[in-house]
């Protein structure tokens, strides 16, 4: 009898699943297809063929895939592949406390899906769940003062490291990373900034002082160890992140995820300083061959004049830890992340490390989240970049660095003498 499995069946989406089919005819070739429906009903599908071994048998820990989405030995490649059904969408969890995603797995004999439909009835099929959130993590919603977010705390009595978790230009408040991290044994607080609730929809500033209140509010939580709290930033949110690394005293550790070393947009204040934003150039931008947008050239001006809109890297007190995708088209996040760090060594710095992914795109997620290369976000065809199986090694290599990073820094008996 032909049966189809995977361990864990229920699991947060950045642990692998052991998927095997067994029964088959000895050598049989057959299809694997995953599908996704997300939140807004958008549909995801991946496939790929395999032959079974000389027991009748497949396994995605050692078998390699003949094709479909990717070819060779990857176990978890049916979720990374994950295709959208309409062009252009993005696969986000909104709702990360109440339901996981629900990924159905079928197995066919071997023939051609067209359109994500299958001529035949599946052999074999069972749904995984993916989750957001470990059991036991809280989420509190912040409405204090100005702060708007969400505060997700691990389960037991603490303390726990404090991360500030900031995403780039969507606004609003996305939480998924952020109960990720708190299931990870992190204080996470995803923070809005702009586009939720009350706060603005188009800013014209940038106000620090509303991120030294998030600093703030996390440290005087009492399950947040102290004295220093760290920076999780993505694209737009990397700006603020490293500003908040330069101001701040309680910013000791900053993930920096493809973006610049400068504001752009608009300014930046605090407590009387203004940072102006770099001005690009327009006629820098370029069209993919599809049509999509491409941002990644908008600031290639000429070092004169350019310094005055650098961030002072070197007045940071902490720890830089820069994650660039080398295929990214929407931010040159590759050679702003070596100019600051040029300018860290140039002033005798060695607070930082630089992971560079060749063929990773701008969305850097957790481990297993399908390549997002292009989307629409704000009435524009944006093209993110990246190529699927290094985006998707990337992705898994990238977070347990984050995690590893911000261990060292933020919690005190990791740097003391055992």
């Amino acid at each position: 009898m032909i049966q189809l499995t995977a361990t864990p069946v229920s699991a947060l989406v950045d642990e692998p699943v052991h998927i095997q089919a067994t029964g088959l005819i000895p050598f049989q070739m057959v299809s694997f297809q995953a599908s996704l429906e997300d939140e807004s009903g958008n549909m995801f599908y991946s496939q790929a063929h395999y032959r079974a071994n000389e027991f009748g048998e497949v396994d995605l820990k050692h078998a390699s895939s003949l094709g479909g989405d990717y070819k060779g030995v990857h176990p978890m490649g049916l979720f990374w592949s994950l295709k959208p059904e309409k062009l252009l969408t993005r696969l986000l969890k909104k709702d990360v406390m109440n339901k996981p995603f629900q990924v159905q797995l079928k197995l066919y004999d071997l023939e051609l899906i067209v359109n994500n439909k299958a001529a035949s009835a599946p052999k074999a099929s069972l749904t995984l769940e993916r989750w957001y959130v470990a059991p036991g993590v809280t989420r509190i919603q912040v409405r204090e003062g100005r702060l708007r977010g969400a505060l997700f705390l691990p389960p037991g009595e603490g303390r726990f490291p404090g991360v500030i978790d900031l995403f780039g230009g969507l606004g609003g408040l996305l939480e998924f990373r952020a109960s990720l991290l708190a299931s990870r044994g992190f204080a996470s607080l995803a923070l809005a900034y702009f586009n939720y609730e009350d706060l603005p929809a188009k800013p014209e500033v940038t106000d620090l002082e509303y991120f030294e209140e998030a600093a703030n509010f996390l440290l005087r939580h009492p399950k947040v160890f102290g004295p220093g709290v760290g920076v999780v930033s993505v694209c737009q949110g990397v700006q603020i992140g490293l500003s908040m690394a330069v101001n701040l005293k309680q910013v000791t550790a900053t993930v920096l995820i493809n973006g610049t070393n400068f504001p752009f947009g608009i300014p930046q204040v605090y407590r009387g300083k203004i940072y102006q934003p770099f001005p690009y150039s327009a006629q820098l931008i370029s069209t993919s061959a599809l049509g999509l947008l491409e941002l990644y050239r908008i600031y290639e001006t000429t070092e004169v004049g350019a310094s005055q809109y650098l961030f002072p890297v070197e007045e940071a007190q902490g720890h830089f830890l820069f994650i660039v995708g080398e295929g990214d088209k929407i931010i040159n996040s590759k050679a702003h992340a070596e100019q600051a760090i040029g300018q860290l060594r140039r002033h005798g710095k060695n607070n930082w490390t630089l992971l560079s992914y060749p063929g990773a795109g701008h969305l850097i997620e957790p481990p297993y989240s399908p390549l997002c290369c292009a989307s629409m976000t704000r009435d524009l065809k944006l093209h993110w970049g990246g190529e699927v199986i290094p985006h998707a090694a990337a992705q898994e290599h990238a977070w347990k660095e984050i995690q590893r990073f911000l261990r060292k820094h933020l919690i005190p008996d990791m740097t003391s003498p055992l």
